[in-house]
């Protein structure tokens, strides 16, 4: 593997790109709805929006707030849009199109695909598609569910019990299936974790299948997957219909994990530096927002809406607030387990580049990128933690405490990434499918 340890930035990142040119248009009238300082005694933002996609996750919630709440209005973005998308897969292609060719300019999406669409390797014709992390939407509550038929098996944190259940089944003459979201994104890789670190081999033992969010529960009623990793409100509606259970959170696997970011296309953002910033800003205020416990039945009821996830609100409430019925007989209430949006100072919100070298790394483990891939030039190219730092200081936060990286990791089988010797982190994996 080549140089993953450094992490400060490369002018290289420009090379991936085109070059930045100047919008013709300034738009004066938003300036009286910025607030004060320095960014709005500059120039407004160049375009008065941009297209924004999400999935019916809740992790996507601050970019739905932000246009409720008039917080894009608030820093001068009046004509923003909001699109839901099918799948993971749609996401993809209608980032390749860019809103201008009625696709979307970036939103929410699985934090590796930036490096994904970067690199070309999932997209159409292996083209590369410049893109940028600009923040981290949120931590933690994901889970892992597995069908109510394994609920008496003792299997949890520990995936090892499936091993001999789905060897069973297959010796039934059945094919054990677990679903995942998008092949390399954060679902697939905590799911192929997981399994791994209860002896199980993805796609020897179990094969791994792909399935949009919104539909792992319709999928497991009929019996079309044995497990799945998927985001809320999915494995808390599951428990709530008694067509499964939640064998683990993803926090419990790795707590405080990264999980969804806003991307971007490169372009559109080095287009568009001042609006940018805006939307930075404005995301920022509603991660806020929806970090604060008080605004959580009110987040629940505004995204359960029709027009966003049309989903009940008691699908979505318990776990935004850390109480977890698991279904399978245990219930934890106020756990530390709830899904962050901001912490205490941006630390959640904060794209740290040592969290992107996880990912990448990750993603060699299982055959997604080649061993020799230069881990630091993708994240380097794609992360923006200096646009997230411009914003922060325009917000008056603190930003003293931000490097590149957040420090080792520890995972809940006792593994231990360190971003200075990603390859000792590979070594020590006794499972994994490198290309």
């Amino acid at each position: 593997m080549t140089d993953m340890t450094e992490t400060t930035a490369s002018p290289s990142r420009r090379t991936f790109l085109k070059s930045v040119s100047a919008t013709a248009a300034t738009l004066m009238a938003a300036k009286a709805l910025l607030p004060s300082g320095a960014f709005a005694q500059g120039a407004g933002p160049e375009v008065t929006g941009c297209t924004l996609g999400y999935i019916a996750l809740t992790d996507s919630a601050p970019l739905i707030i932000a246009l409720e709440k008039g917080m894009y209005e608030k820093y001068g973005l009046t004509d923003m849009r909001i699109e839901k998308q099918a799948s993971w897969g749609a996401t993809r292609d209608n980032m390749a199109l860019g809103a201008a060719s009625g696709g979307i300019d970036g939103g929410h999406i699985l934090r590796p695909k930036a490096h994904l669409y970067a690199s070309g390797s999932v997209m159409q014709n292996n083209q590369p598609l410049p893109m940028y992390t600009l923040l981290s939407l949120n931590e933690d509550c994901q889970g892992l569910s597995v069908a109510q038929e394994y609920a008496d098996i003792g299997v949890g944190l520990d995936s090892s019990p499936l091993k001999e259940a789905f060897a069973a089944k297959r010796a039934a003459g059945a094919e054990p299936t677990a679903a995942m979201t998008f092949p390399g994104g954060t679902h697939d890789l905590w799911l192929r974790y997981w399994l791994a670190a209860g002896g199980l081999v993805p796609n020897e033992d179990v094969s791994v299948i792909v399935v949009p969010p919104p539909q792992m529960v319709a999928n497991m009623r009929i019996g079309n997957m044995d497990a799945f990793c998927v985001g809320e409100p999915w494995n808390e509606q599951l428990v709530n219909q008694g067509i499964g259970f939640t064998a683990a959170t993803t926090g419990e696997v790795w707590f405080k994990h990264p999980e969804k970011i806003l991307g971007m296309r490169a372009q559109w953002v080095d287009e568009n530096p001042n609006a940018a910033k805006a939307l930075l800003m404005a995301v920022m205020e509603a991660q806020q927002w929806c970090e604060a416990m008080e605004n959580k039945e009110e987040m629940a009821q505004i995204i359960g809406r029709r027009q966003w996830y049309n989903v009940p609100v008691e699908d979505i409430i318990g776990r935004i607030r850390g109480d977890i019925n698991y279904g399978n007989g245990r219930i934890e209430t106020g756990t530390d387990l709830a899904m962050k949006f901001w912490g205490e100072n941006g630390e959640t919100s904060y794209p740290w580049k040592s969290l992107d070298t996880w990912f990448m790394t990750e993603n060699i483990r299982w055959g997604y990128f080649p061993s020799d891939t230069d881990v630091k030039a993708l994240v380097d190219q794609t992360n923006r933690s200096d646009l997230w730092l411009d914003a922060a200081r325009e917000l008056g936060i603190d930003t003293s405490g931000f490097g590149d990286s957040r420090g080792v990791e520890t995972f809940f089988d006792g593994k231990v990434f360190d971003p200075a010797d990603p390859q000792a982190y590979l070594d020590s994996l006794d499972i994994k499918s490198m290309a």
